[in-house]
């Protein structure tokens, strides 16, 4: 932001938009949701694998 933007706030900001949150929240990434789905679909997959091995044969 140059000093113009810092004097006049409506010249960097001319349609009034409230400012925009800080993206990426408190800044530590978690994945432990993810983790969850992760070990789900694998464990799903592994069920379907032994499921049509007894099936089938």
């Amino acid at each position: 932001m140059d000093k113009l933007d810092q004097q006049d706030p409506a010249r960097s900001n001319p349609m009034g938009h409230p400012p925009e949150p800080a993206a990426g929240g408190d800044g530590s990434p978690r994945f432990g949701r993810l983790l969850v789905v992760l070990i789900l679909a694998v464990m799903l997959i592994v069920a379907i694998t032994f499921g049509s091995e007894a099936y089938f044969s």
